[in-house]
């Protein structure tokens, strides 16, 4: 996975950057499944059943029939309609996610949650790191039940894309080189950070493949993408990042929503939803001491168009009156033109350490609230 660099002074040579992506097998569904009389084998699909419900994950059985996360529920039965659905029960999900990762963190230090089911480590300067991880991975298989598919390289993006190779229960260590040869013919798409919007821009620019795009030459990416991206995809196409795994996560926001089962087109309904996903939204934050600066809402018409709306004021709050306030604002203000199908309330802009100014606690109208 690279080679050691010995300096001119003829010190010991920096250790080779180790670093490992761990991801769950198909996480909520293996955690229901380890605690039903089902056999493992079955098709189960972790969704709430509702006319506009959509899957949340589902077993490797029932993605071999194309069932996957977001999809439709209603799309989801008509694929597998032999499948087991089950509500998502997320408290059960975060204790074995907790049980999980202090077993990990156990033998590998601090990680980079990404979530309940995956994260970052490195193993720079550990020995026979490969040998550690395949230990770990089976102590976890059988003190949890559940399966980790791991991914190794000099990065945190060659590891990303490795730990999906092979799973279930993948396991694939590569180099850079490796990485930019191996997946040349892939479409861009597969290297993290390149969406659907940067994946059609580049097809416009006949560019189809990460081979392809090794090979435009930046003056070319930099035209049509700015100096930044531009320069980012190319890096990411030849498989460069130095990117650390950050073992400390901060908070950047946090957000409430509801997709309704029915569009909903009246706004005094509307702004009855958006108090109470503002009510409990802040009661969470406040529970955390956590407050922030920037309110927005998210709204997502029957059209599947998503707006988002945002301001930001003069202190940090958390308080209900405040934020409640401003979200009707910013919906009264935007008007949705169509009947809605998603609404939501989001704070970001937190600060740091809990402390700085607060919001006064009411009437939002006293505040200077720029557009």
């Amino acid at each position: 996975m690279g080679t050691d660099v010995r300096p001119a002074d003829g010190s010991q040579p920096a250790p080779k950057r180790v670093i490992a992506h761990l991801d769950c097998d198909a996480f909520y569904a293996s955690v229901e499944l380890l605690r039903r009389p089902e056999p493992r084998d079955k098709a189960v699909i972790v969704a709430h059943d509702g006319p506009r419900s959509v899957v949340t994950t589902a077993s490797y059985a029932a993605r071999r029939y194309g069932v996957g996360s977001a999809m439709p529920l209603s799309r989801a039965k008509r694929l597998c309609p032999h499948a087991i659905l089950v509500p998502p029960d997320f408290a059960s999900y975060k204790r074995v996610s907790r049980e999980l990762w202090a077993i990990v963190s156990g033998r590998l230090g601090a990680l980079q949650h990404l979530g309940l089911d995956e994260a970052y480590a490195d193993l720079t300067g550990v020995e026979k790191p490969v040998r550690v991880l395949r230990e770990l991975v089976a102590e976890v298989r059988g003190r949890t039940g559940i399966t980790v598919s791991v991914g190794i390289g000099p990065s945190r993006l060659v590891a990303k894309i490795c730990s999906d190779l092979g799973k279930p229960a993948g396991f694939v260590a590569m180099g850079r080189e490796e990485a930019a040869r191996r997946f040349a013919g892939h479409p861009p798409k597969l290297l993290p950070g390149i969406g659907p919007k940067s994946a059609e821009r580049l097809r416009e620019l006949g560019i189809e493949t990460i081979g392809q795009l090794q090979r435009t030459p930046l003056e070319t990416l930099t035209a049509r993408f700015g100096a930044n991206h531009g320069a980012d995809l190319l890096r990411r196409a030849h498989f460069h990042d130095d990117s650390p795994v950050e073992t400390e996560r901060v908070l950047k926001s946090r957000s409430n929503e509801r997709t309704f089962d029915e569009d909903v087109a009246s706004l005094a309904e509307l702004e009855e939803v958006l108090r109470r996903l503002a009510r409990e939204l802040c009661e969470g934050l406040r529970r955390r001491g956590t407050r922030g600066r920037t309110i927005a809402i998210k709204v997502r018409l029957d059209d599947w168009t998503t707006v988002t709306r945002a301001r930001t004021i003069d202190a940090h709050t958390n308080d209900t009156a405040l934020v409640t306030e401003v979200a009707l604002e910013l919906l009264r203000a935007y008007a949705p033109p169509r009947p809605v199908r998603l609404l939501g309330v989001r704070l970001a802009g937190f600060d740091e350490e809990g402390g700085g100014a607060a919001a006064p606690p009411r009437n939002a109208a006293q505040l200077a609230l720029p557009l």
